[in-house]
């Protein structure tokens, strides 16, 4: 019976972990950027009935042009964006889930070619409060 519970609780918070994660609702996979330009990034968190805090993002940038870029877990790069998070609905767009715009710029030293635009998301989730921690990235083509 412990065996049960124990999977059944992990099974649980599995689940109320990955309705807390976030996507990059922009830019998309692909997109054009040039060294030193800003532009607004966007970071969407689905709605959720369950509970949690948010408490911040950091917004990365590395360069691929030269060599592979690391997975957002393992290293951001350059920071563009290190503060709190507050989704938030947008007013008339019933089809976006909640989400947050930050004005990002790319470095002016940026090379030409393929980069990564990684975003490390921390919130607390649960009755418990326990942290959660996740990285994401999209892939943008210096110009």
């Amino acid at each position: 019976m412990k065996f049960s519970s124990t999977l059944a609780l992990s099974a649980l918070l599995s689940t109320t972990a990955f309705a807390q994660r976030i996507a990059i609702g922009y830019p998309a996979n692909g997109t054009s950027v040039q060294p030193g330009s800003s532009f607004l990034m966007e970071v969407d968190r689905p709605n959720s009935l369950s509970g949690s805090t948010e408490v911040a993002v950091v917004i990365g940038f590395q360069s691929c042009a030269a060599s592979p870029c690391h997975s957002p877990a393992d290293g951001l790069g350059t920071v563009l964006y290190n503060g709190g998070y507050k989704p938030v609905f947008q007013t008339g767009a019933a089809s976006k889930p909640p989400h947050q715009n930050f004005t990002v710029t790319i470095p002016t030293t940026a090379p030409k070619g393929s980069a990564l635009i990684g975003v490390s998301h921390m919130a607390l989730i649960g009755a418990g409060q326990a942290a959660f921690l996740e990285s994401v990235g999209v892939e943008v083509n210096v110009v």
